[in-house]
């Protein structure tokens, strides 16, 4: 099941200034921030020491809205104005998260395959057809 979908920036090193200035522009409720440094580490994907205080993920609550926010990782995402805004979608469903997947990445292209990451058993980005990036990310709750 599909649970909801939220904007979600992306920025170049301005993370940590954006959760502060959104927090005060939009009265802001700041859940949770994130750096890279706090990664688990992984031989094969060093983060550069400049990068480290770089906002991994951000969670901020605006109104009944999330807004989430990270910053690009220089080692594997290039920054271009115009892809500043994507869209992350939370479903709560192993199998519809691929169906929604396939469903996007049809003349689309794959940024991130899905896969099990350290926040969630299967995530994965891809730019859609129209050029929009939507997050995909699972979130089983226990029954």
């Amino acid at each position: 099941m599909i649970v909801g979908i939220n904007p979600f920036l992306v920025l170049d090193g301005d993370g940590q200034k954006a959760v502060r200035f959104y927090e005060q522009a939009l009265d802001a409720t700041v859940l949770s921030v994130q750096t890279f440094a706090e990664m688990p580490e992984n031989p094969e994907f060093r983060i550069p020491d400049d990068a480290k205080d770089r906002v991994l993920h951000a969670h901020l609550k605006v109104g009944n809205t999330d807004l989430m926010i990270s910053d690009t990782c220089p080692q594997r995402q290039t920054y271009s104005i115009g892809s500043q805004v994507t869209i992350a979608i939370t479903i709560s469903d192993l199998e519809k998260s691929k169906q929604v997947f396939n469903r996007l990445k049809e003349g689309g292209q794959v940024v991130m395959s899905l896969q099990e990451t350290f926040w969630s058993p299967l995530y994965g980005q891809v730019t859609d057809k129209f050029g929009v990036t939507w997050h995909v990310s699972t979130h089983v709750t226990d029954s």
